[in-house]
């Protein structure tokens, strides 16, 4: 039974887990959204559901359904996450500065320091 345990509490499992329930019902959230906005794309081109479209007798309607539905989930997750989401993180957690990055005058300082330690004292 300790094996199982150290399993479980180990690592980022109950993380993982807890991610995953979030994202299941994030998902639905939007699900939602996209739904709304075909509604709206209804309202103004006609019917969102292009299944009984067949342009020289090729069902392509399915396909352009999932196309555009897509593409409309694709611009909800990036405008209303990704977007709000890296400009709040970059807002208030800045990224630190690279420590392995040096400043070029602080390396030259450096070798100035080296070579008048180099020389020999009179």
């Amino acid at each position: 039974m300790k094996g199982f345990k150290d399993f479980v509490m180990h690592g980022n499992l109950v993380e993982l887990a807890v991610a995953f329930v979030i994202a299941g019902a994030f998902g639905k959230v939007v699900t939602a959204l996209v739904d709304v906005i075909m509604a709206l794309v209804g309202k103004i081109g006609g019917n969102p559901d292009f299944g009984t479209w067949k342009p020289a007798g090729l069902p392509l309607g399915a396909f352009t359904t999932a196309l555009v539905g897509f593409l409309i989930l694709a611009a909800v997750v990036y405008f209303f996450i990704v977007k709000p989401y890296t400009h709040a993180k970059d807002r208030f957690f800045p990224a630190e500065p690279d420590s392995e990055t040096i400043d070029p005058n602080t390396e030259l300082l450096k070798e100035i320091r080296d070579s008048v330690r180099a020389r020999p004292t009179l």
